[in-house]
């Protein structure tokens, strides 16, 4: 086999993994996992159901791997954002903002996060919190410089809050500036009436 046959058959490999995700993404987040077959998920893509296999080890270890891929990129692209030397306002408008074109990308991915993390295998499912409570920390480092007057118990409020009206994103957003106005409202929830 030539390189060439060899990197396209790895290109097709990697092309199907990354749709068998999406459609997973969208049929767990339309139906329930427990709702959606394997066979469900070969028909979304145009394969059997039994050639999930090839890529997956089982329906699990898909969702598994849609819900550490989602926490790893939410604090990949946090960290991202606060290795700059900005201001606290600044790194928390982006972060909102960051958080809110996550939201508005991947909905499938945020309405799993909040309704399937319960199926998620023990191990896997502390992973996923680790994740998420070290993406809050984060967060939580900034409003704290920003707001030193507020303690701890106060911004976790505000944070899980923001989270919430960032989330709620792919379920409520009708108006064509609803990232706008809920950017807005998660900054003044955070920063003040000020913001």
């Amino acid at each position: 086999m030539s390189v060439v046959t060899a990197t396209w058959r790895a290109t097709q490999k990697a092309n199907r993994r990354a749709s068998l995700m999406t459609a997973a993404a969208r049929l767990f987040a339309e139906r329930g996992f427990a709702a959606v077959s394997t066979v469900d998920l070969g028909e979304a893509v145009g394969m059997s159901g039994p050639a999930l296999y090839k890529h997956f080890p089982s329906k699990d270890a898909l969702l598994a791997e849609l819900l550490t891929d989602a926490s790893e990129r939410l604090l990949e692209g946090c960290r991202e954002i606060l290795a700059e030397r900005i201001s606290p306002d600044e790194a928390l408008a982006r972060l909102v903002r960051f958080h809110l074109d996550f939201a508005t990308a991947d909905p499938d991915i945020i309405r799993l996060q909040d309704r399937e993390l319960a199926h998620l295998a023990t191990d896997v499912n502390h992973e996923v919190r680790r994740l998420q409570r070290a993406y809050v920390q984060e967060w939580d480092a900034v409003l704290e410089r920003r707001r030193p007057e507020l303690d701890a118990d106060e911004r976790q409020t505000r944070l899980l809050a923001t989270f919430g009206l960032l989330n709620s994103t792919p379920h409520s957003a009708v108006a064509a500036n609803a990232p706008d106005i809920l950017a807005g409202m998660a900054l003044r929830a955070l920063a003040g009436a000020d913001a």
